[in-house]
């Protein structure tokens, strides 16, 4: 494992994801790894992501936007699916554990584990539409399962920052704790889950996936889209803009 760190608690599986430099922002080299972590560890009793550094999750890895290798960019998109599907079936609940800014892919990672702490000073959001994207896998849609429809669309449209308290007032996490806390909060958690039934939790999570399991084609006819643009000139020009920290100058809508 290179983009990550895998740690086993006895029954807890601890996944840190492990490229600081970039904000732990992942590309499909992340993905496979933490799907194989997964898949390496189906008989642990609960799981846990979480990340190094000061962040979160800062989402895909925009560089590979910028240079917008079509079979590269496809993949990580793609990747992005078959990341959400392996948390979203695991037989047991996922935590995140939100140590830092979780933005873009990284804030639909958040929605996407089945339970979610954060420390005092996460931020939470989307970036989609301001760098040339859209968060079509959990943004635009499950994440109006947690906040509601016209405030999952303010988060999708608008691209604000979100403190961690903001997000628990609208059910968007769990829990909120100081910083120092997050890891023996989290724990905490784990251990109760630990308690549970192993058989009927994971019922119990299949059951509660309903919503994604209805939304998910909503999310693949959108990927499609999200490819097809791959190269277009808002996606360059808002991946270029991030790279280089600058305000984008989107095109006209129309422009090729």
């Amino acid at each position: 494992m290179e983009d990550i760190l895998v740690d086993r608690r006895g029954e807890v599986l601890w996944i840190t994801l492990n490229r600081p430099e970039r904000l732990n922002s992942y590309g499909r080299q992340t993905v496979d790894e933490i799907i194989m972590a997964l898949r390496e560890n189906m008989d642990a009793r609960v799981g846990v992501i979480t990340g190094s550094g000061r962040a979160f999750c800062a989402g895909g890895y925009l560089g590979n936007l910028a240079e917008a290798d079509f079979w590269n960019v496809r993949s990580m998109f793609v990747g992005s699916l078959e990341l959400f599907d392996a948390l979203r079936n695991a037989p047991f609940p996922i935590i995140a554990a939100v140590n830092g800014g979780a933005f873009g892919g990284g804030n639909e990672l958040v929605v996407m584990c089945d339970l979610a702490i954060a420390a005092e000073s996460a931020q939470l959001g989307q970036t989609g539409v301001k760098v040339g994207s859209a968060p079509v896998l959990g943004g635009t849609n499950l994440l109006a399962m947690n906040i509601g429809e016209k405030r999952a669309k303010e988060v999708s449209f608008l691209c604000r920052k979100y403190s961690a308290q903001e997000a628990y007032d609208l059910g968007w996490v769990n829990k909120v704790v100081p910083d120092d806390k997050l890891h023996d909060e989290v724990e905490i958690w784990c251990q109760e889950i630990i308690q549970m039934s192993a058989r009927y939790l994971e019922v119990a999570k299949a059951s509660s996936n309903v919503m994604y399991h209805q939304m998910r084609d909503n999310m693949v006819n959108s990927l499609g889209a999200l490819i097809q643009a791959i190269g277009s000139p808002d996606m360059l020009e808002g991946a270029n803009a991030f790279m280089e920290k600058r305000k984008p100058e989107f095109p006209p809508r129309g422009t090729r």
